[in-house]
């Protein structure tokens, strides 16, 4: 890919980082202070003004973390912040639901009891997320971070890369990295094509303050028009993820708070008591997008650059997570070697290792929704009993929960 154009950028690049990461919301920050502890340098190039990123405010998303993301978290020395402000999710209900049958279900029943590593996961609000990391940033002295940049361009050569942003200055380094987004620039510049499609529905989310406790459980309502996830939060509080009908969805969200929650109440029901929002709402039209390839020459995709599922098993942060983990143990490894950890072959140990994991939950993800998101009856009753032979049979329930957890398959050195 070299040329005379392509080989001027690199002698004028006046800065210069191991890693450069284009993308500053979860992932690319938490791959450089991955980076970090194997000893490389990174520039985050993040769109987003910093104050942005930092705000307090409450915005109603929040985040379900399998116990392996926590795993990472700590150790990366984030969690002992964190973990004042996460919720332990020690119970799942998932139910074949009609609107208000959360209590009353017919379904799976998943308890951290029955695996021996503790709660299977936490939920976690978005703004205590986004500024650990940020803090994180700031104090590691090999870690840059650029924000309220973007990238115009990027290039490669056989002994490094680089990336012209729209202030006019290059950076250097020898690996790129996307970790930004579902439209990854990263992954258009570099000639990757993605396999996308649209489900018929738009994901409301919230979050709710209510009179009773949840007691840790999460609810997972499979409703003809899509799931509806209830997911505890700290206090009497829980996250919302309402997947709804296109058209029905952009009508509830023009209501008024009042409106809004009269149209949800019958399907929430009554078993936590009374209901009020606690934060603003939210709407994201749900689809599936996955890159056909996650690597390129010195350059590598994570998170939804990488790919993108519907929310119903609330897997898309541990899924990048999990790719950012990866990334980093083929990285640390091939560092510890003396090899270029950004050649071919070691990129290409990353691609191998996640390409299979995130093909089979894309396709669960896809395949359960569609199987669920309706009322057939004869589907019903076929998921139904499926659902009970699963709950009536403790190992393959066990299995389930180490697979909530994250826990199953090979598992990198962050997470395990």
């Amino acid at each position: 890919m070299d040329n005379p154009a392509r080989a001027s950028i690199f002698r004028n690049m006046n800065t210069s980082s191991d890693i450069l990461i284009v993308g500053g919301g979860l992932n690319g920050p938490t791959l450089a202070l991955a980076a970090a502890k194997a000893g490389l340098s990174s520039t985050v190039i993040d769109a987003r003004p910093e104050g942005a990123r930092r705000s307090d405010n409450f915005d109603g998303r929040s985040y379900a973390l399998a116990l392996a993301s926590v795993r990472m978290l700590i150790a990366l020395g984030l969690w002992d912040g964190l973990k004042a402000n996460a919720q332990p999710m020690h119970e799942i209900k998932v139910s074949d639901g009609r609107a208000g049958d959360a209590e009353a279900f017919l379904g799976l029943h998943f308890n951290s009891a029955e695996i021996e590593e503790g709660p299977m996961g936490h939920m976690l609000e978005d703004r205590y997320l986004r500024r650990a990391l940020l803090e994180a940033m700031a104090a590691e002295p090999s870690i840059t971070h650029l924000a309220g940049e973007t990238v115009l361009d990027q290039a490669v050569s056989a002994s490094g890369a680089s990336v012209t942003l729209a202030s006019g200055e290059v950076l250097g380094g020898k690996l790129i990295v996307g970790a930004d987004g579902r439209q990854s620039g990263t992954g258009q510049r570099a000639g990757i094509r993605r396999t996308a499609w649209d489900y018929p529905q738009t994901a409301l989310v919230c979050a709710i303050a209510h009179e009773k406790p949840h007691g840790g459980v999460a609810h997972q309502l499979f409703m003809p028009a899509g799931p509806l996830a209830i997911l505890p939060l700290t206090g009497n509080r829980s996250s919302i993820v309402w997947s709804e009908r296109k058209g029905l969805a952009e009508e509830i969200s023009a209501l008024s708070e009042e409106d809004y929650l009269a149209v949800l109440r019958p399907r929430f029901g009554d078993f936590l008591g009374k209901i009020s929002l606690a934060g603003e709402r939210f709407t994201y039209p749900l689809g599936l997008t996955v890159a056909n390839r996650f690597i390129a020459d010195r350059l590598a995709l994570v998170g939804d650059a990488a790919h993108g599922m519907h929310p119903i098993a609330g897997q898309g942060l541990n899924a990048g997570l999990r790719d950012v983990a990866a990334l980093a143990h083929v990285i640390g490894h091939a560092v510890r070697r003396g090899e270029d950890f950004a050649s071919p072959q070691v990129l290409a140990r990353y691609e191998q290792w996640r390409r299979f994991d995130t093909a089979t939950l894309l396709t669960a993800t896809d395949l359960f929704n569609r199987l669920f998101s309706n009322d057939n009856p004869i589907l019903r009753a076929g998921r139904d009993l499926g659902m009970a032979a699963i709950n009536a049979i403790p190992g393959a329930r066990r299995a389930f929960i180490r697979e909530a957890a994250g826990l199953n398959g090979e598992l990198p050195d962050l997470m395990a």
